[in-house]
């Protein structure tokens, strides 16, 4: 993913499927540094981690 797609998605009341290395992430900040994000996983806010915007995947769901 790119930054400007990542700012899309932090800032857009949609709800956007996002993954890192396969598992579901919410992307909580985005750095200053335009390279690097806060996240945490879907499931447990406690387990935040700093990530690298390019490995961020954004899921397309099939209906």
């Amino acid at each position: 993913m790119d930054y400007l797609r990542a700012q899309e998605i932090v800032a857009s009341p949609k709800e956007y499927e996002v993954s890192y290395n396969g598992v579901s992430v919410w992307i909580d900040q985005l750095h200053d540094d335009g390279k690097t994000a806060t996240v945490h996983l879907r499931r447990s806010l406690e387990e935040r981690s700093e990530v690298t915007i390019s490995e961020l995947k954004e899921e397309y769901l099939i209906h």
